[in-house]
């Protein structure tokens, strides 16, 4: 029986019921075992969580005045979709997120941004409540600095290939990336994996060693 049937109801069992070390977990026995952003990514808030899929943006270092100024980057966030995660990579001289580009992507119904980079203007993106992941804090502008050079492509961070459309879900522990081919499965045993921690941990509570557990459910 399929526990849900749609993006929407994905997402939200995803958020209510999942968290990346069991999601973490089972995509490395599914043999995905490079899918965890850098350990520097992170929510700029700590109880910020995030699931949606990946509109992955590629950006590049550049300097001084360009002839179009930010690239591509007003077109990227003006395609964003319902549960669009902006997913970005490739540019380090700048921060590459704000108060403005936080206001467009969440008009747009978008499900947060995550940037192997810089985020700026803190107090701002916080209060509009929307969840940002990136390496940290910077005031750098990015206009003499960086250009979006294309978008919706493959792109690196890390030791992570990311696919337009992947499945991106955060937490206070990291971010990673979900293959969108495995997804279904993932989730799915995610899902049952979680249920399973619940009861080894109140099998534990009641007593039971941690070498018993394990030998009974099979997981720690």
């Amino acid at each position: 029986m399929k526990l849900w049937q749609n993006d929407e109801e994905m997402f939200a069992l995803m958020e209510e019921k999942l968290y990346t070390p069991v999601v973490g977990d089972i995509l490395d026995s599914m043999g995905f075992a490079h899918q965890f952003l850098p350990p520097e990514i992170h929510g700029i808030r700590e109880d910020m969580k995030l699931a949606g899929r990946a509109c992955t943006v590629l950006e590049y270092d550049v300097y001084g005045p360009q002839k179009k100024p930010f690239g591509y980057l007003t077109e990227a966030l003006d395609q964003l979709k319902r549960h669009d995660v902006y997913l970005a990579a490739g540019a380090h001289n700048s921060a590459l997120w704000g108060e403005l580009l936080t206001a467009t992507a969440k008009m747009r119904g978008a499900a947060g941004a995550v940037l192997d980079g810089y985020t700026r203007d803190t107090p701002q993106v916080l209060s509009q409540n929307f969840p940002v992941f990136a390496k940290g804090r910077w005031a750098q502008d990015s206009s003499i600095r960086t250009s979006v050079v294309d978008f919706r492509c493959t792109i690196e961070i890390g030791k992570v290939v990311i696919e337009d459309g992947d499945l991106v879900f955060g937490d206070m522990d990291g971010v990673l990336i979900i293959p969108k081919r495995a997804s279904e499965e993932c989730i799915r045993r995610s899902l049952e994996k979680a249920e399973g921690e619940k009861l080894v941990r109140k099998a534990i509570e009641g007593g039971m060693s941690a070498t018993e557990a394990f030998e009974t459910f099979g997981i720690l």
